[in-house]
């Protein structure tokens, strides 16, 4: 197939699949016109770093994954180098929802000494009882619990500051 039909295939642009030639991902060959042509390997290739790129990985991230599909594995993430970039990935995801979870907390001491007594919804809900006002302390909260974020899929993390 040509560089197009991939690409449409893909769901993606002929110029990003130039791009992932160009950074060593992808290996065309070229037709006697001198065209690219792809087969379905090629394809499987670009949809994998296509949902890296979406899950938030780097190309260099993709890098081990297309290296194991090109072995001939059935999954690009059957490679131990592939777990390894799971796993830093996931490490690096925790530690920027650890730091969100810190300035979020911050902000919100920030916003209780501006305005003693308001209170701020632990899920991040605009709190205002008109559009104006926050609510006041002693209203009724929801509590947020395990699992509560993303719908279920990341688990509550602690605020590990030191209380005063």
């Amino acid at each position: 197939m040509r560089i197009g039909e991939l690409a449409a295939l893909a769901g993606t642009s002929a110029r990003a699949v130039r791009y992932y030639e160009q950074q060593g991902l992808l290996a065309a060959r070229r037709s006697a016109n001198g065209y690219r042509e792809y087969d379905e390997s090629d394809l499987r290739v670009v949809r994998e770093i296509r949902s890296l790129m979406a899950a938030g990985f780097s190309l260099e991230d993709a890098r081990p994954f297309v290296e194991c599909l090109r072995d001939g594995h059935a999954t690009g993430d059957a490679c131990p180098e592939s777990v390894a970039v799971y796993r830093r990935r996931l490490a690096v995801l925790d530690a920027e929802i650890h730091a969100l979870v810190r300035r979020r907390a911050e902000v919100a001491e920030q916003l209780a000494r501006a305005c003693p007594g308001c209170a701020v919804d632990p899920e991040g809900n605009n709190d205002h009882v008109d559009e104006r006002e926050l609510r006041r302390a002693g209203a009724a909260r929801r509590q947020a619990g395990t699992g509560r974020l993303l719908g279920g899929v990341v688990p509550t993390v602690p605020d590990d500051r030191p209380r005063p």
